[in-house]
C-alpha cells in the first residue's frame, strides 16, 4: 500500500503502466471523494493528453486522446454496463479506468482472460490517499 499526495500519483501511475505497458482495464475502487477521478487525471497527464478530464457519471464513458478511456459505473451499474455492449469498448486498445468497478466486473473480466489490474483508493487524511494496486 502506498500514501501518496496528490502531487506525487505521478509515482503510482508510473507503477501502473510499468504493470500494464501495452494498456488494460484498471478497476478504480474507493469510497464516494476518494480520488477515483482525481487519479484518472493524473493518469492522463501521466500519458502526456492535456484534455480535461470528467466524471463521466452521467455519461458512462468519456475517451481521451487515441489511448484512453475513462468509464463510471456508480449511476448505471454493471448490468447496465452489458446491456449497453460496453464490454465491447474494453477489448479497444489503450487504458480503460473504470470507477465503481464492482466483484461482478472483475470476474466477467477474469473470465474473459481481459488484463486488469485494481486500484483501491483510500482517504488516509485532508491531504493523502492510501492506494493498493492488485493484479486481478
Amino acid at each position: 500500500m502506498m500514501q501518496l499526495a496528490i502531487n506525487e500519483l505521478s509515482q503510482l501511475c508510473g507503477t501502473i503502466v510499468n504493470e500494464l505497458p501495452d494498456g488494460g482495464i484498471i478497476v478504480l475502487q474507493g469510497d464516494l471523494a476518494s480520488g477515483k477521478t482525481t487519479f484518472t487525471q493524473a493518469f492522463s497527464s501521466y500519458l502526456g493528453m492535456e484534455d480535461l478530464v470528467t466524471s463521466p457519471t452521467f455519461s458512462l464513458q468519456q475517451h481521451y486522446g487515441e489511448t484512453l478511456y475513462h468509464y463510471d459505473l456508480y449511476n448505471y451499474g454493471f448490468e447496465k454496463f452489458l446491456s449497453l455492449g460496453m464490454m465491447e469498448e474494453l477489448e479497444r486498445e489503450g487504458y480503460h479506468l473504470v470507477e465503481w468497478g464492482d466483484e461482478s466486473l472483475i470476474a466477467l473480466l477474469k473470465r474473459c482472460g481481459m488484463n486488469c489490474l485494481i486500484l483501491k483508493i483510500t482517504k488516509c487524511d485532508e491531504q493523502s490517499r492510501c492506494y493498493e494496486v492488485e493484479r486481478a
